[in-house]
């Protein structure tokens, strides 16, 4: 697979980027027409957002906070001006988050993701992601429908009537976790059912680890990820280079700081911050809570835009210590507090039947005045007492980890 969805998957970054701001005022003149991007947006000229360094002066907006906005302001907290009626489809996520179908084709930019898997107009897909209130299935229905594919609505579960399905059909590809992938082959495996029609997938919504992936290999389906959400759609992408997953175009993606909306240098882990440009249901930097890395330069596939590692754990690291809840925010407050620190990690512990957190901290600069002050500074921000260990630059590990609880 050599080809590309378009062009604009191969164009030059700085064109890309020149694009994404040229969109992004418009965006956010129709993100502030709703009263809750309005208040958090305050004063803000729109057009002085022209760049990643201007946006990332904006404030993120967390995920995790969502359920509570909605709640305080159905459906959709005061983040989205236009009325529910607008939109093709409504669903709900755990939370609840509520979440809107736009009526344009491709609402959830799968498309090309099902390209870069090796789907084609004209195949049949046995899409296994649930119809119900939640829109995994309609995430990748409609992309797969976009693309020019035929799409059997299986859902998940109900394996003998899916066999049937497939007998019939035929279909070339799958989408829908790994899991439940695993458990169509086993169960056609032992029950004597033919879905050899299947030759490729692409999975999301679980762990797709090494050695599952390998045995999805050797039963002949050639299986590619994509990390997406019920909010973005698909936001990143495997291709057949298999290094790291591709950006999806229409997306502007930081990494940021656990705890804060400051990207962070080329390379760090840090959390995933997502910008879209679809000024009907605009996200302005919603911070996702998972953790990530970008590699460097473009997908040897040809692909040119940024390519990030892959899901790599949750950046929400809050935890209790003594009654008290600790949060990544406040570690990067340390941070701020003391220019010559790097990487700082929390560590909590038990000693003696009782919690304990050390704050170990990378700095050039290691003496006692500074261990002093910053173990004040631990206590000022977090109201809790802890030790502080200075250690070199380099010496902690890049993993997004800023509190690690090992009790």
């Amino acid at each position: 697979m050599t080809a590309h969805y378009d062009a604009r998957e191969t164009r030059e970054q700085a064109a890309r980027e020149a694009d994404l701001f040229s969109r992004l005022p418009d965006v956010l003149r129709a993100a502030m027409a709703a009263p809750a991007y309005a208040e958090r947006l305050r004063g803000l000229d729109p057009a002085s957002v022209s760049s990643r360094a201007t946006l990332a002066g904006l404030p993120v907006l967390r995920k995790s906070e969502l359920p509570a906005l909605h709640r305080a302001s159905p459906p959709f907290g005061g983040f989205v001006a236009a009325a529910p009626g607008s939109f093709a489809r409504l669903f709900t996520s755990p939370g609840p988050i509520f979440e809107p179908e736009g009526r344009q084709a491709d609402p959830w930019r799968g498309a090309r993701a099902l390209f870069a898997a090796g789907f084609r107009p004209d195949d049949i897909v046995l899409n296994t992601f649930s119809y119900h209130l939640t829109p995994g299935g309609f995430i990748f229905d409609a992309s797969a429908r976009a693309l020019g594919c035929a799409v059997i609505p299986a859902g998940p579960g109900n394996t003998e009537q899916q066999f049937e399905l497939i007998e019939a059909y035929r279909p070339v590809g799958y989408s829908g976790t790994p899991d439940f992938l695993k458990i169509l082959l086993d169960a056609a495996a032992s029950s004597g059912r033919d879905v050899s029609s299947i030759k490729r997938a692409l999975v999301s919504g679980a762990a797709f680890p090494p050695s599952l992936q390998a045995e999805i290999k050797a039963r002949g389906i050639d299986a590619y990820q994509a990390f997406g959400t019920a909010d973005l759609g698909l936001i990143a992408f495997e291709t057949e280079a298999r290094e790291g997953m591709v950006v999806n175009e229409d997306l502007i993606l930081e990494i940021v700081r656990p705890g804060t909306g400051d990207p962070v240098a080329p390379g760090e882990v840090g959390e995933i911050v997502v910008t879209s440009l679809d000024p009907h249901h605009p996200w302005i930097r919603l911070a996702l809570g998972d953790l990530t890395a970008a590699l460097p330069g473009p997908s040897p596939c040809g692909r040119t835009n940024m390519r990030i590692k892959g899901w790599m754990g949750r950046a929400d690291q809050t935890t209790k210590v003594k009654g008290m809840f600790v949060r990544p925010e406040q570690i990067a407050e340390i941070g701020k507090r003391h220019s010559a620190l790097g990487r700082l990690r929390l560590v909590v512990t038990r000693q003696g039947e009782a919690d304990a957190m050390t704050l170990r901290a990378e700095t050039p600069a290691a003496n006692d005045a500074l261990r002093e002050e910053i173990a004040a500074s631990l206590r000022a921000v977090t109201k809790l007492g802890g030790a502080v260990e200075l250690v070199s630059p380099g010496t902690l590990p890049n993993d997004g980890k800023v509190i690690a609880d090992e009790r």
